[in-house]
């Protein structure tokens, strides 16, 4: 067991203040790795101190390994917390923080190097008795798609094998179209993660996504934390998420709870991460898609309904603690809701919209959170997510979640950029919404009229 005493935190946003709050619990100093544009951000003002790594491209700054450590080791850091996002889910991290006798707050790279590659996963997955989709073929070319895609069958997905955040996925409805969606996947994915490499599953039409939050140590040990629907989804970006899932029986809760602890435990998961699956609400059957080797950006709606502070987990259990807590200590109460405010205009398409804040009043009451970086007068860049806050509602249960969500969202005020608060405050009032009949595609269908393509 090493002691923690100095982290180095190689992230920006509202992710570095989360971890520079969950260092103040637990007497960790905090060292903030920031680019030159956000210097004067909220984290650089609350941590301990803040130290500049680089210019704004994210290739010269968050993404550069060398120049991270170089400023862990130059600040005296023990640590090194990714967050997500980055080089979150990249060995590298972990392999050089080794190598310089840093702590990498994460999972081991062996792990992220196993669930990174999507069929990799997908066979880890197999080997837990955890059911896959149909399909699930490594195709070379675009002839092998064509082959792969009769016996599959259509509608399909053509996924990246070193995929993640739902870049290089593209929707095919007929054999006419895999020419094009090939190519544009191939490109997608050689561009985002360096690797063209294509598999096909089947499309789930009227599918939900539900993920499995666990936390494993180093002694064997692996624990969930419950479900979180995340559902509503626009081109496979996340939008809003909820837990406990509207839809699903106590049962069918245990079997997909279960089965993200069995994919965890197969591995010898360490650190805290999410096992997601797709629900197909036709057949009422579940399927991996895959494990986030990280925090998730959702994590917060299951500290509300657990109050386990995930964070800190995480920082403890890299240090060598085991875990805190037995399943029996997870119990589950009420129901939580997060919404993710980006700087951006949904009705001109969800174009990005940076700039000056004006003026920034976040709600205040009884269940509801924010977390957020912003303040009033803060500068939005337009070199990194659009992510400015996370507005997340606690209540016994979910029409009392969604009260406070629409109490939240009518006394957010953000001035001076465009944000997603007006989109939720439509969203939430629809009787599909309300009613929980809503698929991952339902926000496209229904708001934007998109394709299945998309």
């Amino acid at each position: 067991m090493k002691t923690i005493s100095r982290i180095l935190i190689a992230n920006r946003g509202e992710i570095a203040v989360r971890i520079i709050r969950a260092c103040r619990r637990l007497g960790i100093e905090a060292i903030v790795a920031v680019s030159e544009p956000d210097r004067e951000s909220l984290a650089a003002r609350i941590a301990d101190r803040a130290v500049c790594i680089g210019p704004a491209p994210s290739v010269r700054s968050y993404l550069d390994i060398n120049t991270l450590i170089t400023a862990a080791l130059g600040t005296g850091a023990d640590a090194v917390h990714p967050g997500y996002g980055f080089l979150a889910e990249q060995p590298g991290l972990p392999d050089a923080c080794t190598q310089n006798g840093l702590i990498f707050i994460g999972p081991t790279a062996e792990n992220i190097r196993q669930m990174g590659d999507k069929l990799m996963a997908r066979k880890v997955a197999q080997e837990s008795g955890v059911p896959t989709t149909p399909g699930s073929v490594l195709v070379g070319d675009f002839s092998e798609a064509l082959q792969v895609a009769q016996e599959v069958g259509y509608p399909l997905l053509l996924k990246a094998a070193a995929g993640g955040g739902g870049r290089g996925i593209k929707i095919v409805t007929n054999a006419t179209e895999m020419s094009n969606a090939f190519e544009t996947a191939s490109a997608e994915a050689r561009q985002a993660f360096g690797d063209d490499r294509l598999y096909i599953e089947k499309f789930i039409a009227n599918a939900r996504h539900i993920e499995v939050q666990i936390i494993g140590d180093r002694f064997g040990n692996v624990i969930h934390l419950g479900e979180r629907d995340c559902s509503l989804q626009r081109r496979h970006q996340k939008l809003l998420e909820e837990t406990p899932c509207p839809v699903i029986d106590t049962k069918l809760r245990e079997q997909i709870c279960n089965a993200g602890a069995a994919v965890a435990r197969h591995i010898h998961y360490e650190n805290v991460g999410t096992v997601e699956f797709l629900f197909d609400q036709d057949n009422r059957s579940i399927y991996f898609l895959e494990m986030n080797t990280r925090i998730q950006v959702e994590h917060p709606i299951t500290e509300m309904v657990t109050g386990v502070d995930l964070v800190k987990e995480g920082i403890t259990i890299a240090g060598g603690s085991p875990l805190s807590l037995k399943q029996e200590d997870i119990k589950p109460v009420g129901h939580a809701m997060e919404c993710r405010i980006n700087a951006e205009v949904p009705e001109e398409g969800f174009r990005a919209s940076p700039g000056r804040i004006e003026r920034w009043v976040q709600p205040r009451c009884q269940g509801i959170r924010v977390d957020s970086h912003c303040y009033s007068g803060y500068f939005v860049p337009p070199y990194y997510d659009s992510l400015v806050a996370k507005l997340i509602t606690h209540g016994s249960d979910r029409n009392e979640a969604l009260s406070l969500m629409r109490y939240a969202l009518a006394n957010f005020v953000v001035s001076g950029i465009g944000t997603t608060i007006p989109f939720f405050k439509i969203l939430l009032e629809t009787p599909d919404f309300i009613n929980g009949k809503i698929n991952t595609k339902w926000v496209e269908k229904v708001f934007y009229h998109e394709g299945e393509g998309s």
